[in-house]
């Protein structure tokens, strides 16, 4: 026995998974299909690059085949280390040569890519955002790359960092570069550049990331001038009389428009601009609400506020890092929740991207995602209301008259909450890294059915220079949740996911709190993570579970779950198990319950084949078990 079952059963104890799981598992899955495209693309940066030093040539062994074994190679980081998906490419001071190799594009789950510091020669494809559509961080800076910054980097909508210094790069920086809106590195210095460099629209460079250009111009470097011309004393008397003669019109049309709107002030309603609050996502006038029976469209952002009582605090059911929730109540009744995003540094046209995106990411265990609105400073998200609140509040019973919850309910969050995510991390594409989960995050339905919600705001709020564009806004929210190498590294990753949600499952079992345990001896000041890695043996893990939970005929499954949570909240992390597999073996535990069924497996894996190859590592390991 090998692999991440073997971690996860040597970690915490013996798990028994149901038989009929195993059978499934071997049955579904018999033959291991790597992802060839990841393959196909390591092998033509060897092929297509003079390797100088000889590492890719001894380290890059492609006669191996066995699951996840180019991310051994040199340079190579995978989303997952048994699965062949290729996250970032680190290749510096490698001495390579020749053009810039094409064939990365078949990593097409890339998102950061450094070949800084070879001799790489030629020009910058053209067609860029084709090759490397989804990367974050580039740097190809200190090689010999020659002619034109290509116009279609710009379409790199995710760059956070772009390095081009140090090549022999000429003409002018296109001026849509400045577009790249989660832009907060770049560097062109030392190249032969010319001409205004671009105008940011959410960052501002130094004048070191244009040094040593002598044709650059524009700020922060001098103002550009454009050489002087004799101008006929005519044609200046001529522009003169016209300037006065247009500013005075001006001034006496705008006194018109302002005495007109004084007059009217008092008349205007809430939404001065008159903006319909929701957009559709593919640009119809009025976003049809399709959750409910009756639809609700052609709503203004005054509709808005007036169901929600112009956003009084008695509406608030929720707040954290990315927001306050409300509750608004529209004329027919209908209930839904809207979320006043804060502290978001995206233009306008930004935000209706992103939505454009969000409401494309539609699953059964996420909060759908209604309508959007901005409105000057005001940007608003819409979603359908969960009745039931959020997990945290039901399991630490903050509103009088709660019941405790039963553990086959327990199970069933813990279950659909953990396919959510894993949807998430290896359904979407781009990949979808929540980057604060917690017990908050995940709502229940009329059903008890678990909904996540803000999923992919990450992006929205405040991004930092991190490969995976995630964000920071002064405040880590409730510090229980947050992996160790999240404190040191500022970098969100799939497996910082798997710890907090790892910390949702130990709140599952344990019903403490992250952030402080009741049940702790006093002189304890750490938090839940600490509190359950410091006890040993399974006597003493038996006796952080749940008082309600023992001696009801679940005491199995209960301790099986807190297993499963151990081996999310490993301080290492790459031991961790990924979010598919968190799911695989949840839902192998709560068998009996039928909440999943194999048309679930099914639907997960029909698009994409991360999760058929990790249900063949799962399907592997169990064999070898057996």
């Amino acid at each position: 026995m090998n692999g991440p079952f073997k971690k996860m059963v040597s970690n915490c104890g013996a798990l028994t998974i149901p038989a009929a799981t195993l059978i499934y598992l071997l049955l579904s899955c018999t033959v291991c299909c790597a992802l060839q495209s990841d393959i196909d693309c390591l092998k033509s940066i060897r092929s297509s690059l003079e390797d100088t030093s000889n590492i890719l040539a001894s380290s890059w062994n492609f006669n191996n085949q066995t699951e996840g074994f180019i991310c051994k190679f040199t340079g190579i980081e995978c989303w997952h280390p048994d699965e062949n998906r290729v996250l970032s490419i680190r290749l510096p001071d490698m001495g390579l040569k020749g053009e810039f190799p094409r064939g990365i594009q078949k990593c097409s789950s890339l998102t950061l890519l450094d070949l800084s510091n070879n001799k790489l020669n030629g020009s910058i494809p053209s067609n860029i955002s084709k090759v490397i559509g989804f990367v974050v961080n580039l740097d190809l800076s200190s090689n010999l790359l020659s002619g034109e910054i290509p116009v279609n980097l710009a379409n790199c909508s995710y760059l956070n960092v772009l390095k081009l210094d140090n090549n022999w790069l000429r003409g002018q920086i296109p001026p849509e570069i400045g577009l790249l809106g989660r832009l907060k590195t770049f560097s062109v210095a030392n190249n032969q550049l010319t001409g205004p460099v671009p105008n940011f629209i959410n960052a501002t460079f130094p004048v070191e990331s244009y040094a040593n250009n002598q044709g650059l111009c524009g700020n922060p470097l001098p103002v550009c001038r454009r050489p002087a011309k004799k101008t006929p004393i005519g044609l200046i008397a001529g522009v003169t009389i016209g300037v006065v003669t247009v500013g005075i019109a001006a001034v006496a049309v705008g006194l018109f428009f302002y005495l007109r709107r004084v007059s009217k002030k008092k008349k205007k309603d809430d939404d001065p601009e008159g903006n319909k609050w929701a957009k559709s996502i593919k640009g119809a006038k009025a976003i049809k609400l399709s959750m409910f029976e009756k639809s609700v469209s052609k709503m203004r952002l005054s509709d808005l506020m007036k169901a929600s009582d112009n956003f009084s605090k008695n509406n608030i059911i929720g707040s954290g890092r990315t927001g306050a929730v409300y509750r608004a109540v529209l004329d027919d009744g209908t209930s839904l929740m809207v979320k006043r995003l804060q502290n978001t540094q995206h233009s306008e046209k930004e935000f209706v991207s992103e939505m454009a995106t969000l409401g494309n990411v539609k699953h059964r265990n996420l909060v759908p995602l209604l309508g959007f609105c901005a409105a000057k400073k005001e940007k608003l998200l819409v979603y359908k209301d969960m009745p039931n609140g959020n997990l945290h509040d039901k399991l630490h019973l903050v509103s009088e008259g709660d019941r405790v919850l039963e553990w086959p309910l327990r199970m069933k969050i813990g279950i659909g909450a953990a396919k959510g995510f894993a949807w998430l991390h290896h359904n979407c594409n781009p990949r979808i890294i929540h980057r604060n989960i917690s017990s908050k995050c995940i709502l229940l339905d009329v059903e008890f059915e678990p909904r996540i919600s803000d999923f992919g705001l990450a992006r929205l709020m405040n991004p930092i220079d991190t490969h995976l564009s995630t964000f920071v806004n002064g405040e880590f929210g409730d510090m229980g949740y947050v992996a160790p190498e999240y404190l040191r590294t500022l970098v969100a990753t799939p497996k910082g996911d798997v710890y907090s949600f790892g910390v949702v499952l130990l709140e599952l079992v344990t019903g403490e709190r992250p952030t402080y345990v009741t049940k702790a001896p006093e002189s304890f000041k750490g938090n839940l993570v600490e509190w359950i890695t410091h006890l040993s043996g399974e006597s003493m893990l038996q006796d952080a579970i749940d008082r309600s939970l023992p001696g009801k005929g679940y005491d199995d499954e209960v301790f099986q779950v807190l297993k499963v949570a151990c081996r999310c909240v490993l301080s290492a992390h790459k031991e961790r198990p990924s979010m598919f597999e968190v799911y695989q073996l949840l839902r192998a535990i709560g068998e009996r319950y039928n909440f999943t069924t194999e048309n679930d497996i099914l639907m997960l894996s029909e698009t994409d084949d991360g999760f058929q190859l990790e249900e063949l590592i799962v399907a592997q390991d169990v064999k070898e078990a057996l």
